[in-house]
């Protein structure tokens, strides 16, 4: 959809305007930054909900778009739109962000102003990220998202933070080296086939690339996206970011940062070269059911409440994998579903191993047990969000796995019935894990005194909780707004694969 006013473009710079005024604000009213940052996200999720009010489902075109040349003289434009694989993205994204200053109110003390700076141009960056259509406009909002995450894991991040933000931008970082790589030769190899030099991605979809050149591209843009995920065994940095990160970075990362790598996946490495894409799905999905595993395991080794729900990620984001290159409808919609849900099902858990944190200064699981009795209340809202984690039917985890599962079973039997594992698994961990920390007899006099979650707190959890019932309960409402989408994504898939299985030797 077109509209008469440059609507993603607002959504885009909006909070970076944000964090243009929240400079020129006093240092010494760290409450006035508070204020001015929640209203803002807030302004911010209001703007965009016309997205998914607007949104013609109708069509698999890109819709709200926005194309003017940038560098015309090197194929370089302001190319952004959304579609119905990547508009609930922007939308969890504006909504995360309002939670994730509700939940860093009383958490930062330190450098206020600059924390919520930083929230602001990686919510910008983030955005970008996903609405860009132009390789060079993608690259640009991917390496910006890097800067501002680093800085919330290294400054307002735990006693190890700087080892952790250090090791998130150098692993990051290789992978963008690669992909900016591919990207310049995806380019020249275009230039020289066509005679015209661009970085538009549908023009991009329909460069005819030999296959062996397409192995090679795909690699570069795969290990990048795979390391965003994080995928085994390239998972390594997560669990320290994870643990070192506050609570709202850990919230965004899992909500929304992980999603880049599995966004990338869809939007570019599996497009752009379909049949590489198509023979090496064999090792992604090998890979995929090994994380999906060994992440569970993981989380039942872990004595560490944070670092048990980062193993966790590995783990889902494994399961999104295996939906997205089981290459049918099943597994496609059920591994962006997840994405959404996993954005509100772990970013739930983060919340509440925060609050629980502020209380007690310890996520260690052996120094809880019990706290049902003195907080009944979070204890509700942790069960709900556990529930939803291990994908309980009525909850939004269900229907995402669920599709997941079904997709990989109709593509290979084999790998669903591995990962139907992790299923069992993941009852184990989460729900051992809940019942360790709020039953049981309290044996920590620290404990007894603990008080139950506050007004603000409430909210945010009643927030997570809604969406965890509406998206389990009413997720028609969702699919709806993509199964156009979906459809045409696989049916061109298909149709290239089929054409370059089809072409003759010089085209492979």
């Amino acid at each position: 959809m077109n509209m008469t006013y440059p609507l993603l473009s607002v959504i885009i710079f909006l909070p970076l305007a944000g964090a243009v005024v929240l400079m020129f604000l006093p240092r010494s009213n760290p409450s006035l930054a508070k204020k001015w940052a929640l209203v803002w996200t807030i302004i911010e999720f209001i703007v965009s909900l016309p997205l998914f009010f607007n949104f013609n489902e109708q069509t698999a075109q890109m819709q709200f778009v926005e194309n003017v040349p940038w560098f015309p003289e090197l194929g370089i434009s302001y190319n952004i739109g959304v579609d119905g694989l990547s508009m609930l993205l922007v939308l969890l994204t504006t909504f995360l962000t309002v939670i994730c200053v509700l939940a860093s109110w009383e958490s930062i003390k330190d450098k206020v102003k600059e924390y919520y700076i930083s929230f602001l141009v990686l919510e910008t960056a983030m955005i970008g990220a996903l609405c860009a259509l132009d390789l060079v406009l993608f690259y640009i909002f991917w390496e910006l998202m890097l800067v501002p995450m680093y800085l919330l894991i290294g400054v307002w991040g735990g006693p190890r933070r700087i080892y952790a933000a250090i090791k998130f931008f150098l692993f990051t970082m290789v992978g963008s080296v690669l992909m900016l790589l591919a990207i310049m030769v995806l380019y020249f190899h275009y230039g020289a086939e066509s005679g015209s030099y661009t970085f538009n991605l549908f023009d991009l979809y329909n460069a005819n690339i030999p296959i062996v050149k397409q192995y090679w591209l795909f690699a570069a843009f795969a290990l990048s996206f795979a390391i965003k995920v994080p995928m085994f065994p390239v998972h390594t940095w997560l669990p320290d970011a994870h643990t070192e990160a506050p609570t709202a970075g850990s919230v965004i990362l899992a909500g929304v940062l992980l999603k880049m790598g599995t966004y990338g996946f869809v939007r570019f490495a599996i497009p752009l070269f379909p049949q590489a894409a198509l023979r090496a799905a064999p090792i992604i999905l090998t890979l995929a059911v090994i994380g999906i595993i060994y992440g569970a395991i993981m989380c039942i080794m872990q004595s560490d409440l944070k670092r048990l729900i980062a193993y966790s990620s590995v783990s889902h984001l494994g399961y999104i994998m295996l939906g997205l290159f089981s290459f049918n409808m099943q597994g496609l919609e059920g591994g962006i579903y997840q994405m959404l849900n996993h954005g509100i099902s772990t970013g739930g858990l983060f919340l509440v191993v925060g609050m629980i944190y502020e209380r007690r200064h310890t996520r260690m699981i052996a120094d809880f047990g019990g706290l049902s009795t003195v907080m009944p209340k979070l204890a509700v809202f942790f069960l709900i969000i556990t529930l939803s984690s291990i994908a309980l039917p009525g909850t939004n985890g269900f229907v995402g796995e669920f599709l997941i599962l079904l997709g990989a079973f109709r593509n290979n039997v084999s790998f669903g019935v591995l990962a139907t594992t992790g299923v069992v698994l993941g009852a184990v961990y989460m729900l051992w894990m809940f019942q360790r920390v709020m039953y049981g007899e309290i044996t920590k006099d620290e404990n007894r005194a603990l008080k139950d979650i506050n007004k603000r707190e409430a909210t945010i959890l009643v927030l997570i909780v809604f969406f965890v019932l509406l998206m389990g309960l009413y997720s028609q409402i969702f699919f709806k707004k993509m199964d156009t989408s979906a459809a045409d994504y696989l049916q061109k898939f298909q149709t290239k694969v089929e054409m370059l299985q089809t072409a003759g030797p010089e085209a492979r």
